[in-house]
């Protein structure tokens, strides 16, 4: 199995790959993992990953500054290759992003990025460890997790507007947060999965051995 993480000059590439490398150990699995942005290397991939940290428009900007790379990953996505965004890397799944301008993202999952109203009482960013709600059964990204699992959150916007069937999994800050997306062969995670210990290794196990045909 070969799995790429996509390079455009973001953040936590090397801790994604890691993570990705000890969960295929932990499967018994054989994967060459590969930190790329040459949209050759995405084709070739058997999965795909897309990590992300910052503003939606400089994240969206960046895979747009890569000859090739977007389109490289919307053709072989849209052909069924199974695809996992992290945080801005899920946010780029949205229709658009509204932080300080707005910016076209894939459209693979419906809804925008808005900026996270909490109460007075909580402060932006979401930074820490909070907990997933979520239907057992409801993923198979989700498999072998219970509700309230915590995972790693640092953001200020979020999806709204989102379709219900697509949210697998929420947080609460405030309120309902959307945290991880699913359609098709697209899922994302609105929290560092990277960074999110024994709870992020099982999602990208699970990542590694979904079968979204």
């Amino acid at each position: 199995m070969k799995v790429v993480v996509v390079d455009y000059g973001s953040g936590n590439l090397a801790s994604a790959a890691r993570g990705l490398q000890l969960a295929a150990a932990r499967l018994g699995l054989v994967a060459e993992v590969a930190i790329t942005a040459d949209p050759a290397e995405v084709a070739a991939a058997d999965r795909i990953v897309l990590p992300g940290q910052g503003a939606f428009a400089d994240c969206a900007r960046g895979v747009r500054a890569v000859a090739g790379l977007e389109q490289a990953m919307l053709r072989e996505t849209e052909a069924g290759k199974p695809f996992l965004g992290i945080c801005v890397g899920m946010q780029l799944m949205a229709a658009r992003g509204l932080e300080h301008e707005v910016t076209q993202g894939f459209g693979w999952v419906q809804g925008d990025i808005a900026a996270m109203t909490p109460p007075a009482t909580l402060r932006l960013p979401q930074m820490g460890w909070n907990g997933l709600n979520f239907a057992p059964g409801v993923h198979p990204l989700l498999e072998g997790l219970q509700p309230d699992d915590h995972v790693y959150f640092v953001h200020s916007y979020a999806l709204v507007g989102g379709d219900p069937a697509e949210c697998i999994a929420t947080t609460e800050y405030g309120g309902p947060v959307v945290a991880m997306v699913a359609k098709r062969n697209w899922a994302g995670t609105q929290f560092h999965v990277e960074k999110s210990q024994e709870v992020g290794l099982r999602i990208l196990a699970n990542f590694l051995r979904w079968d979204p045909q």
